[in-house]
């Protein structure tokens, strides 16, 4: 794993002003959040900082205004949110560098915290512009990130700040990496992979990348079925990319080539409808799919048969369903799997890191997700870490 500095590295900071980034993009409705994970994920640095006798600055993103100022994506909707989350007033400051921010942190005192408006109204963030955030980096002593979920931008506040201030990671990048890395960076082995979904397409170089670092891997969702026909499996009206039966055959040689094995379930659930609990759902073996069926999810032979793989494991990395979890009961086999790799996490047996929308999802619904060794609310900077790509906001804590 790359070095990088954390908090741990800073000396005196009583007085110093830090810019921290932070992600306070979360769901709003009715002029409140829905969903304050994020802001809980960046407490303990915050206030870490104010203990410290820093002047905090918090620079944050809400919402896409690419380069133009929308009073509806200032970041003054979500202070009441963060205050509540941290138990602190903050001020809020309407710019994010100039005489109005120097002004505002005279005003501030020691251990204080300031939240700048929507970085991303400014064209210079997404453009990663050197002289946006040079003018950032001015108003700063040194900085500090902590939004992994936005480290794959090479944004001026995720990446250009680095540039001109000590920087360092916070508590929850710091945490993020940590376990990354003790999932594929450097993890103990046998390794297992689950990757679900829907689609193959959306996570080719996730596969590309997992068969020559994993010796197990699990796909699930309507990705299986796409491997199933490429193994001549006829899949009926099941999701399936027909058109990528080459590429499935390339991963799955390409597995062999590297002692990976990949898993594909051999009994399943189907349906002639997609629905909640429909009459004609049944369990079959694979080759016993009718035309007019459809793959909704693993069967209990093939997850009972996974989870003896995952207890043969030391690491296991998470991102996707195995089945419709949405839609009942085709969420079974993806809270029974989860299920098990959280009781041999628990048992201290398995490292587990998930990550990824639609997994943290289906293991809060499976009443697993604090029992992970990590989960990662991280959706595109997690995906492309599991592709194996560099993150530009974590390659510049790490010069």
């Amino acid at each position: 794993m790359a070095k990088f500095k954390t908090l741990d590295d800073l000396g005196d900071i009583t007085g110093k002003v830090a810019l921290v980034r932070v992600d306070l993009n979360l769901p709003m409705k009715d002029g409140s959040a829905t969903d304050v994970t994020r802001v809980e994920a960046v407490k303990p640095t915050i206030l870490e900082l104010c203990e410290r006798g820093a002047k905090v600055l918090l620079l944050a993103h809400y919402g896409r205004p690419k380069g133009q100022r929308y009073s509806t994506m200032s970041t003054s909707f979500v202070q009441g949110d963060v205050e509540k989350v941290l138990g602190k007033e903050i001020m809020f400051i309407p710019e994010v560098m100039g005489p109005v921010v120097e002004q505002s942190i005279g005003i501030l005192s020691d251990g204080d915290i300031g939240l700048l408006d929507n970085v991303r109204f400014w064209p210079g963030e997404e453009a990663n512009d050197p002289d946006f955030a040079k003018g950032i980096a001015t108003l700063g002593d040194f900085y500090v990130n902590d939004a992994f979920s936005a480290a794959h931008r090479a944004h001026a506040t995720t990446e250009g700040l680095a540039h001109h201030l000590p920087a360092y990671a916070g508590r929850a990048m710091e945490a993020e990496l940590k376990a990354l890395d003790a999932a594929l960076g450097s993890p103990e082995q046998p390794v297992a992979a689950v990757v679900g979904g829907a689609k193959v397409s959306t996570k080719l170089d996730v596969l590309e990348n997992l068969v020559g670092r994993v010796q197990h891997l699990i796909i699930g969702g309507g990705m299986a079925n796409t491997f199933l026909a490429a193994r001549g499996v006829d899949v009926g009206k099941s999701l399936c990319e027909h058109d990528l039966t080459d590429t499935a055959n390339r991963i799955m040689d390409r597995a062999d080539h590297a002692g990976c094995t990949v898993h594909l379930p051999y009994d399943v659930v189907v349906a002639k409808e997609f629905a909640a609990n429909p009459p004609s759902m049944r369990i079959c073996n694979v080759h016993e799919v009718a035309s007019d069926e459809m793959i909704l999810d693993v069967g209990p032979q093939a997850v009972e048969a996974l989870g003896d793989v995952l207890k043969t494991c030391r690491t296991l990395v998470w991102n996707g369903p195995l089945g419709a979890f949405e839609t009942e009961p085709f969420d079974t086999a993806t809270v029974a799997l989860a299920k098990t790799a959280a009781a041999l996490t628990q048992d201290g047996s398995l490292t587990s890191v998930a990550g990824g929308g639609d997994t943290v999802a289906a293991l809060a619904h499976a009443g697993v997700k604090d029992d992970f060794t990590f989960v990662s609310t991280a959706g595109g900077a997690f995906l492309e870490w599991m592709e194996g790509k560099q993150l530009p906001g974590v390659a510049a804590l790490s010069r």
